[in-house]
């Protein structure tokens, strides 16, 4: 049975532990909400980029001249994929959502067909320990995750693509919903998908004049186009992270509380039947003498 000090150690441990969850669960509130406003601002831009992109590629079609190596798809086996996880853990299965997401679609080809960028620490630490190549990994860039971030990640994948490394590239991220809904996606990255594009021109189609040809304005679109789906991944991933930090440290607060509650009870218990066990040593030992001297 635990003594009264050794259940002490433990509430004070415990207290310890619901100051680290708590202080953690504040910071992440705190940055969660500038990350959300963030996301919420790219939102648009994002759409009106693929509503543009829409209609190039729909006023484009039929035209040789118009064509583009980013749209082109190919029947090559070769795939990448970019998985997007946090640097940190304690963000309940934020991580390894992502990672048995990307999983599923990694297993869906050969090993030797199947090439890796990570970023985030928590995928490159479960990839390197396994068969698949990682070709390039970024971390450390959270705390100051800037659009020269997603411009040095989508030029190296488009530069993949271009040079024949990969017929295929694909995200695999947290999309954020709310503070405690976190959805791993998958979005193909490119070729660019032109079902994807002859939507969003179908939604707000307009006459354009193009000026001095679509050609000209579709490969200068194109790169920022995916530019800026690789920064809105890194966006919805990095809401995601705080929070799904902010949920876990709440529930690991209530649960410290919790925790302690119980032990005090445990505590007031151990302490109520030692000092019993005190009184009825005291009277046992009165009664002794008692009894003696009557003897």
């Amino acid at each position: 049975m635990a003594t009264l000090r050794d259940i002490q150690r433990r509430i004070r441990s415990v207290q310890s532990t619901q100051k680290i969850t708590r202080a953690m669960k504040l910071v992440a509130a705190a940055k969660l909400r500038r990350a959300q406003e963030r996301v919420l601002a790219a939102r648009p831009y994002a759409g009106k980029m693929a509503e543009l992109l829409g209609n190039l590629v729909t006023g484009s079609d039929g035209s040789d001249d118009a064509a583009h190596p980013l749209l082109e798809p190919r029947e090559g086996p070769k795939r990448q994929i970019v998985i997007i996880t946090a640097d940190k853990g304690l963000a309940g299965a934020f991580n390894s959502n992502v990672i048995r997401r990307a999983l599923e679609l990694v297993r869906q080809s050969s090993t030797a067909d199947v090439t890796l960028v990570v970023v985030g620490r928590k995928a490159r630490d479960f990839y390197r320990r396994r068969p698949w190549t990682i070709k390039r990994d970024m971390i450390g860039f959270w705390d100051r995750l800037a659009f020269s971030h997603a411009t040095e990640l989508a030029d190296y994948v488009m530069q993949q693509y271009l040079d024949g490394e990969a017929d295929e590239v694909h995200l695999v991220y947290n999309e954020f919903r709310s503070v405690v809904v976190q959805r791993p996606v998958r979005v193909q990255l490119l070729p660019v998908p032109r079902t994807e594009t002859a939507g969003a021109a179908e939604a707000g189609s307009i006459a354009y004049i193009y000026e001095p040809n679509a050609k000209s304005i579709l490969d200068d679109l194109l790169p920022r186009h995916v530019r800026t789906q690789v920064f809105r991944a890194l966006m919805e991933s990095l809401a995601g992270e705080y929070g799904a930090r902010m949920t876990a440290m709440e529930a690991a607060t209530t649960n410290a509380k919790e925790m302690i509650d119980v032990l005090t009870i445990q505590y007031n218990k151990a302490r109520q039947e030692k000092i019993t066990k005190e009184l009825l040593d005291i009277v046992g030992g009165a009664e002794a003498l008692t009894q003696g001297r009557e003897s």
